[in-house]
């Protein structure tokens, strides 16, 4: 069986088989042409480079696909890295792309249960309907798709696992703060990043659509709650409108891409959840790649900042 990336370790000469994540063309200083990869299996991902790119070889090489390589395994400020050596194509149809993607560590049945168990305890039939009508819209979708590109719950069934972790929160919470509006903190959660089936390409190695880069998940959810609202004849509803606040403010700042700023207190609720949800699981991912007794890179999401594992 073939070393895993998460085994790597620096100074071995590693041949294994890896998906390509992503690839970025460079240019030294000298003019020569090279590559900055992201190779991954489903353990892990390490940032590459290909120096003395030759041109027939970088016609072969396509993001989402997966190539034999020949790696060296060196430190660069402080992580793994790998140095192509040799890359050779092998054939796609005999590849099992689950050895090679990041999956959700909760099993499918358990997140749609867990959605199913979020809608079920929403008592305002119009908001019942409403986020009922969301999800049968995205169908299976909303348990393939990632949270996110990067940064967060950016993984097969990343979406689901990011609801029905906010869904759990939103309850707990509302049993501590009686004054939040149980139905209405929990239609947010379910429905408030349903948009990024639509900003993002796909499930696997996925990209911001041409729609996600043009209009955001945040305009694509609005504009598909108020059709569905039309469909279900409440367009001019109270429900319709809070809801769609809630998902126009969810990001709780302009600069972050809200275009308007939590006013109800369920919004502001769901940008509290939304953010606690996303962060815990940033700082478990980036945990998990280092040892006690060290600290991980800085962080971007989270202001560059660096977090300790300790005991």
């Amino acid at each position: 069986m073939s070393k895993q990336v998460k085994d790597f370790k620096e100074g071995e000469r590693v041949e294994t088989d890896l998906l390509i994540s992503s690839l970025l063309r460079g240019t030294t200083n000298s003019g020569s042409p090279y590559l900055t990869l992201a190779l991954q299996d489903c353990t892990k991902s390490i940032d590459a480079k290909l120096w003395d790119l030759k041109p027939e070889l970088e016609k072969q090489l396509e993001v989402g696909k997966v190539y034999s390589f020949d790696l060296e395994i060196i430190k660069y400020k402080n992580n793994l890295q790998a140095k192509v050596l040799r890359v050779l194509p092998i054939p796609q149809a005999d590849i099992n792309m689950e050895e090679f993607v990041f999956k959700s560590p909760v099993g499918k049945d358990t997140l749609r249960s867990n959605i199913q168990e979020g809608i079920s305890l929403i008592n305002n039939e119009n908001l019942a309907k409403i986020v009922s009508a969301c999800l049968n819209h995205y169908s299976s979708d909303v348990y393939e798709y990632p949270a996110a590109a990067k940064i967060h719950h950016n993984f097969i069934g990343g979406l689901a696992t990011h609801t029905s972790g906010m869904i759990k929160l939103a309850i707990a919470l509302c049993s501590i703060y009686p004054s939040v509006n149980r139905d209405y903190l929990l239609a947010g959660v379910i429905v408030h990043d349903l948009g990024k089936i639509e900003e993002l390409t796909s499930p696997v190695v996925t990209e911001y659509s041409t729609q996600g880069k043009l209009l955001g998940h945040i305009s694509i959810m609005d504009a598909r709650l108020l059709e569905i609202g039309k469909q279900l004849h409440l367009e001019d509803s109270e429900e319709l409108m809070i809801l769609r606040h809630m998902i126009l403010s969810h990001h709780g700042q302009f600069e972050f891409g809200s275009p308007v700023r939590p006013e109800t207190l369920e919004a502001e609720m769901l940008n509290l959840i939304d953010n606690i949800d996303a962060r815990v699981n940033t700082i478990d991912k980036a945990l998990s790649e280092i040892n006690e007794g060290e600290f991980t890179p800085k962080i971007f999401a989270l202001d560059n900042r660096i977090f300790y594992k300790h005991k």
